[in-house]
């Protein structure tokens, strides 16, 4: 690929394919917030959050560094998170058509 619209059509390629991942992964949260629920378990795991970065930050080859990918996971910890607290809650989620 030598032209920038290819390049930028690429990167849309890849972002339609991180929104579906990242649904996906969301949806997990879901499930398991439902779990903790039902085992009486914190939304919050710290052990299981340093887990998770650190199983990222090995398997990176870059170019992002690992701060960079750090950065990137913690944010989207604290948004599978709070779907699980949302659920744990017993509240309705939100879902397009």
């Amino acid at each position: 690929m030598n032209d920038l619209d290819g390049w930028r059509k690429r990167i849309d390629e890849i972002d339609q394919q991180l929104v579906r991942l990242l649904n996906e992964r969301s949806g997990c949260a879901v499930e398991i917030g439902h779990l903790k629920k039902q085992l009486s378990q914190p939304a919050w795991q710290p052990e299981r959050e340093a887990e998770i970065l650190r199983n990222v930050v090995k398997s990176n080859h870059g170019p992002l560094d690992d701060a960079a990918i750090r950065r990137l996971f913690e944010r989207i910890i604290a948004e599978a998170r709070a779907l699980e607290r949302h659920s744990m809650e017993g509240g309705a989620l939100h879902t397009k058509e």
